[in-house]
C-alpha cells in the first residue's frame, strides 16, 4: 500500500476534494464466495462497516468467517463523492478503507464481528496502522442502527479495560458514527489476497483478547 508523511487530518465538505457523480467501477463478483458483490442478500442478514488499517488484509479476516455471506473493500467516513484509491491515499477525501461485511446473525453475530474487528488490529494508533501512516488508515466502525452502535460503543469500553489490564495504556481511538456513504473501491482491490496470496498484508493485533461477546 501507500505510505505517507502527510499530515493526517479530516477535511471538511469545502475542502475536500469534489469527487465525481457516477461510481468509480468495481469488480462484478466476489474472488471468494462466486456470488455478485453487489448482488441480493438473504432476508435477516445484515450489513457491518469497518476499518482497520489497510484493508486488503482486513478483508480476509471477516471472508473467513462462518456465516459470512459476502465481503467488500471501499471507502467510508469522509465528504467527497465516489473517490478514487488515489484521492483516498491523498487524505484529501476524508475517508477511512473500509470492509463492507453482509452477515447471518443466526450463524455470527454482529458482537463476534466487533470482537474480530477489534483483536485484528490495533485500535490505539489514531490516524495510522503501523507503518501505514494517514486518515485512510484510521480505525473505524460504522453502525447501521442504534443497536450496533451501542454494542461497539460497550465492547470498545470493555477492550479498553483488558488493553489496559495487559498494560497497553493508551487510549481506543476508534471512530464509532453512523454510517454515511459506502463507495466499493476499485476492481483490484477487491479480495486482493485471494488473488495474490504473498501480497502486501500489514493486519496484525495487539495479542489482547477481547473479553466481550455482545451480540446484536
Amino acid at each position: 500500500m501507500l505510505f505517507s508523511k502527510k499530515p493526517a487530518t479530516i477535511p471538511d465538505a469545502a475542502n475536500a476534494l469534489p469527487g465525481r457523480a457516477n461510481a468509480i467501477p468495481t469488480a462484478r463478483d466476489h474472488f471468494v464466495f462466486h456470488r455478485e458483490i453487489q448482488g441480493p442478500v438473504p432476508d435477516d442478514f445484515a450489513a457491518a462497516i469497518f476499518g482497520l488499517g489497510c484493508f486488503w488484509g482486513a478483508e480476509r479476516k471477516f471472508w473467513q468467517q462462518d456465516g459470512v455471506w459476502i465481503t467488500a473493500v471501499g471507502y467510508a467516513g469522509g465528504p467527497t463523492p465516489n473517490p478514487t484509491y488515489e484521492e483516498v491515499c491523498s487524505g484529501g477525501t476524508g475517508h477511512t478503507e473500509v470492509v463492507r461485511v453482509v452477515f447471518d446473525p443466526a450463524k455470527i453475530s454482529y458482537g463476534d464481528l466487533v470482537k474480530l474487528f477489534l483483536e485484528s488490529h490495533d485500535p490505539s494508533q489514531g490516524m495510522r496502522q503501523g507503518n501505514d501512516i494517514g486518515s485512510q488508515y484510521r480505525s473505524a466502525i460504522y453502525t447501521t442502527s442504534d443497536a450496533q452502535a451501542e454494542t461497539a460503543r460497550d465492547m470498545a469500553a470493555a477492550y479498553q479495560g483488558a488493553l489496559a489490564k495487559a498494560g497497553h495504556n493508551a487510549a481506543i481511538t476508534t471512530e464509532i458514527a453512523p454510517l454515511g456513504p459506502f463507495y466499493y473501491a476499485e476492481d483490484y482491490h477487491q479480495q486482493y489476497l485471494a488473488k495474490n496470496p504473498a501480497g502486501y498484508c500489514s493486519i496484525g493485533g495487539t495479542g489482547v483478547s477481547c473479553p466481550v461477546g455482545l451480540s446484536v
